[in-house]
């Protein structure tokens, strides 16, 4: 099941969680369950919603259930939340608090299309759009069996020890005024595997956790006033910190 969110500066957390609704002929009230009850949650323009509402997504992102008017809802399995933002620049936005940004495994960044990119995207909507025309090709089942087998890819000790070392080289790092947290070292050994089993391999190389380091780090460290007004970017850090830390052989 799939749930798309439009985040709008007047949007609630109840708009998201769900609230109870007094039914006049009952004399009761009846929960009607709200859009975070899916397996896949689409939070349309994240950050242009308040932190308030923002909020109602960390109990939902860390632990897989709603705790709504004192009681507590398991959310179903599988669960993951996909979100797009805007260029902070942009009029009526907030940045999202690092909370929420840590709970996010991977950040990409999209960018404009090219030239054949933007072509293709032209003529695939010339009659129809492509949505109309979308067939699933795995079950939940499906994606529970991927993530178990996600799971089994070998992580060697050293591998592991090299993660943690490019973790602390962030914490380390005079730039920052937050490195990568326990969550963002504990994804990147998720994400390693993930890219191990992606190329038919059980176990991790540290190939592995460079691939994945930029996309499932760089979101999660802050710069420093001084730093960001350098022109030093997130990337960068964690850019240096793959250069500094010796790889295992």
């Amino acid at each position: 099941q799939y749930n798309r969110v439009q985040f709008t500066p007047d949007l609630l957390p109840a708009d998201i969680l769900g609230s109870s609704v007094y039914n006049p002929s009952s004399g009761d009230f009846t929960f009607h369950k709200g859009p975070v009850f899916s397996n896949v949650l689409l939070a349309d323009e994240i950050n242009r919603a308040s932190p308030r509402t923002q909020s109602a997504l960390l109990e939902a992102m860390s632990e897989h259930q709603a705790t709504i008017e004192g009681n507590c809802y398991l959310l179903p399995s599988p669960f993951f939340v996909i979100a797009t933002q805007n260029p902070l620049e942009f009029h009526g936005t907030y940045p999202l608090p690092e909370a929420q940004l840590d709970r996010f495994m991977i950040r990409l960044n999209i960018g404009y299309p090219d030239a054949q990119a933007a072509r293709e995207i032209l003529f695939s909507q010339a009659l129809e759009h492509p949505l109309e025309t979308l067939e699933p090709v795995l079950t939940g089942d499906d994606i529970q069996a991927l993530q178990q087998a996600v799971r089994a890819v070998h992580v060697e000790e050293s591998i592991a020890g090299y993660l943690i070392a490019l973790v602390e080289h962030t914490r380390q790092d005079q730039r920052l005024k937050l490195g990568v947290s326990p969550r963002g070292a504990l994804l990147l050994f998720l994400a390693a595997q993930a890219s191990a089993a992606q190329d038919g391999r059980d176990f991790v190389l540290p190939d592995d956790v460079q691939r994945m380091a930029p996309s499932v780090l760089t979101h999660r460290v802050l710069l420093t006033s001084k730093a960001k007004y350098s022109g030093v970017q997130q990337a960068d850090i964690i850019a240096d910190s793959l250069s500094a830390v010796a790889v295992p052989t």
